[in-house]
This record gives structure tokens, C-alpha cells and sequence, in this order.
């Protein structure tokens, strides 16, 4: 029996191989590709990624990527987003000026006040406080923790969508769900078991 086609999308940026051993942890062997047919193929699509929301809109533009990834959601297929992956979903980001997201989701991205308990980036092991209960999240439990790297995070104009809220200073938005989409600032595939039962979760969702 053949399972459920994930990619994991190639835009030039982050360590992909990270999330694909993650996945091959709990058996599943997702493909790496930047080829928009696969893309469009596929069952479901992850997005990871680690750096600046301008760079990464600029790769997914200029291997014409955003287009597929548009249609995947639109058709309801489970997309998964991790750290960048979760940005790059809304209307804009403050990083390094204004940049338009995919605006699939209504809201910005902005960046943390540092002050001398809360440095920026904001990186290492937190807890997430659960607002939602979604599939993606079930076995995970409020006071888990999780691997964050970030210095900017979102804030949706809906706050119907947040499923957990991260205290940093004060509290942000760590991670949404809406419809086929779960997206995450932290990093599933650095966060051991729980992140890899985040992992199992979307795989039942396809």
C-alpha cells in the first residue's frame, strides 16, 4: 500500500534534511523538492525554514513555487508550516522594511523588544499554553516545551485561528491552525518527542 505523497518544499533556505529525518523517525519518508509538478502532486505540502521573510518570498518567487503552494491550499490539501513556514502565510512582515506575505492569512509579522531579561533572538526551550484544541496539537499538553530560533513573530487580525501562545517577555502566537493549515514558530523536528508527535498528527491528517 502507498502512502500519502509529502514534500517538503526547496526554496534554497533552512535545514531541510532536519525535517525530513524527523519525519523518517516516525516512518514516513517525505521527498525535498523545489520541481512544481511534485508540488502539485503531492497529498500534502511542508514548508520549514530559517532566516529573513524577505529572502524567503524572494526564493519561493523566483523558483516559481508560490503559485503552487497557493493551489495546494486552496484545494485543501494539510500544509504544515514551520518558523518561516508560518510567517511567510500572512499579509506582511516588518523585517528589514515591509514585505508582502502570501496573505493567506490576515495579519503581520513583527519583531520583539529586547530588553535585559528577553534578548532577541528569542532561542531555546519554551512552554506553549494551548487556546484551541486541533488534531494537530492532540497528545500535547499545556506546559510542554518546545525549540524556538526567532526574532520576529505573527499577529493575526483573527485571533479565532491561534492554537498556542508562548510567553516571551509577554505572550505571542506560536502556533495556528485553520482549516488544512497548522503552522508553528517552533521547530517540531528540534523538539523530540512532542514535536514528533506534532509530526504524527499531520500525517494522520492526510
Amino acid at each position: 500500500m502507498v502512502g500519502p505523497r509529502i514534500v517538503i518544499i526547496d526554496y534554497g533556505m533552512g535545514n531541510l534534511r532536519n525535517v525530513q529525518k524527523a519525519f523518517e523517525k516516525i516512518g514516513v519518508q517525505p521527498k525535498v523538492t523545489r520541481d512544481k509538478r511534485e508540488i502539485t502532486g503531492a497529498s500534502a505540502i511542508v514548508l520549514p525554514g530559517v532566516g529573513a521573510f524577505k529572502d524567503c518570498m524572494e526564493n519561493l518567487e523566483k523558483y516559481g513555487l508560490i503559485a503552487p503552494i497557493l493551489r495546494s491550499v486552496e484545494k485543501g490539501k494539510p500544509y504544515l508550516g514551520i518558523c518561516l513556514g508560518l510567517q511567510i502565510l500572512f499579509s506582511e512582515s516588518e523585517e528589514f522594511g515591509s514585505y508582502r506575505g502570501l496573505d493567506l492569512v490576515r495579519g503581520r509579522v513583527v519583531k520583539f523588544r529586547s530588553d535585559p531579561e528577553h534578548k532577541v533572538p528569542h532561542m531555546g526551550w519554551n512552554t506553549v499554553e494551548i487556546r484551541k484544541e486541533v488534531p494537530a496539537l492532540k497528545g500535547v499538553e499545556n506546559g510542554d516545551f518546545f525549540y524556538f530560533v526567532h526574532s520576529y513573530y505573527v499577529v493575526p487580525e483573527d485571533e479565532g485561528g491561534i492554537a498556542t501562545r508562548t510567553l516571551y517577555g509577554s505572550p505571542f502566537v506560536s502556533s495556528i491552525a485553520r482549516e488544512n493549515i497548522f503552522a508553528t514558530q517552533f521547530h517540531p523536528e528540534k523538539s523530540q518527542q512532542k514535536g514528533l508527535q506534532i509530526l504524527r498528527n499531520f500525517v494522520k491528517s492526510i
